[in-house]
């Protein structure tokens, strides 16, 4: 099968790869009409989340039709269309009976690398590195879903992948962003970042009753994109304002109510100390992470206020300002999604015509130029917000299924 593979920095290749088979008997293997490039793919582009290794599969946002089962299956049967969420989680552990899905127990294959630099095991996650598991991801033809009689949900009848995709990870990362903010009657709310979290941040604070959303950014088609969708959002454009300075003028000095962080471990800043110091410390190596934009959003969240942190985060930071935090009492909530808590709700609102995710897309490209989009959308250029690619050729735009005498292509391939 095709599939694109991570070779190192930079370097993303569509290459031929063996088969998935069923390892396990509560497996399934999905034939992928659907996937997508993550902001937080763009981390392993650039090669800031360790333990990747050349030839893995990348991708975590995909979806598809079931074409094989393993024999302790029962939830799902060939033929079965199913978006698959990021996180793998099995159903049984401590965590996942909590429904903290993200933080599974028993998914990661490889728990001691990543107990070295977190401290604790959480779930393995599909494309993203060997300290998460080391699973394929689902940017290829075919992927093998790890319990897939837990977390993958059934498309009803009448959604088309585009409708659904984004059920995998950035619709509910934004929401549930949203929702780790407690969000209160009269609410402003900051955000940080409209890329595709970014952007369905905004749209889930406004849902979940924020009265002022004010997004920040500078790249225009973002900026008109978030305005488009959310006509009383309110925007700060940081390359020609000043972010604090405009925030106290637009909350009279008191601050926004509760702040995002939608963009994590990659930010830039205009020319800020912070910023300059993050940048050179991350190209000498001596740090991982670039936090001007989580600074910010503790610098400028009103007293009592909170912040919560979607962006991706992957080691050590530097003049983190736990100081404001204390100060001012903020709350602090992060955390990988629990994707499968929000699904049905979420799914619902889709259906109920709340919201339609495809807005999101701005670029369909096939498996194999897949590569070139991930440099288009790193060097955001032709206004690349989203990336969707049909590895198979088709998406079901009108909410078909397989049907079941359908089949996997069977091929030989070397290792």
């Amino acid at each position: 099968m095709k599939a694109l593979v991570w070779h190192g920095r930079y370097d993303m290749r569509c290459d031929t790869v063996p088969d998935p088979v069923i390892e396990q008997d509560r497996d399934a293997i999905i034939k992928v009409t659907s996937t997508a490039i993550c902001g937080s793919d763009l981390h392993l582009y650039d090669a800031y989340i360790p333990t990747m290794e050349k030839g893995d599969i990348v991708g975590h946002e995909f979806m598809g039709e079931v074409v094989e089962v393993g024999k302790g299956n029962s939830k799902l049967k060939v033929g079965d269309r199913v978006v698959v969420p990021f996180t793998i989680c099995c159903g049984e552990c401590f965590f996942c009976k909590k429904g903290l899905w993200s933080v599974c127990e028993r998914s990661n294959r490889t728990p001691d690398l990543e107990k070295k630099a977190y401290g604790h095991a959480t779930a393995g996650l599909f494309g993203y590195s060997h300290m998460l598991g080391g699973f394929a991801g689902g940017q290829a033809e075919y992927v093998r879903v790890p319990y897939a009689d837990v977390s993958p949900f059934k498309v009803p009848d009448g959604l088309t992948d585009e409708q659904v995709l984004f059920l995998t990870d950035i619709f509910p990362t934004g929401y549930m962003a949203a929702e780790n903010c407690g969000i209160e009657q009269g609410d402003t709310v900051a955000v940080w970042g409209c890329g595709p979290v970014g952007q369905f941040a905004i749209k889930s604070a406004f849902m979940l009753g924020a009265e002022r959303v004010i997004a920040i950014d500078t790249v225009p088609e973002r900026l008109a994109m978030a305005k488009a969708n959310n006509p009383d959002l309110e925007l700060i454009d940081f390359e020609k304002e000043d972010v604090n300075e405009r925030l106290n003028e637009l909350t009279k000095g008191r601050g926004p109510d509760r702040c995002i962080d939608a963009v994590g471990l990659e930010a830039h800043g205009h020319g800020e100390f912070d910023a300059v110091m993050d940048r050179t410390k991350a190209a000498l190596g001596v740090a991982t992470d670039r936090i001007h934009v989580l600074r910010q959003a503790v610098f400028n969240c009103r007293p009592g206020g909170t912040v919560s942190v979607p962006g991706v985060y992957g080691g050590f930071v530097d003049k983190f300002p736990m100081g404001a935090i204390v100060q001012k009492g903020l709350t602090i909530r992060s955390g990988q999604t629990h994707v499968n808590r929000y699904l049905q709700t979420l799914c619902d609102r889709i259906q109920h015509g709340e919201i339609d995710p495809s807005f999101i897309i701005t670029h369909r490209v096939s498996l194999e130029d897949g590569a070139k989009a991930y440099d288009i959308f790193k060097k955001k250029q032709d206004g690349c917000i989203k990336v969707v690619m049909h590895p198979n050729g088709h998406s079901h735009d009108h909410g078909a299924g397989l049907c079941s005498e359908h089949v996997r292509a069977k091929t030989t391939v070397d290792a």
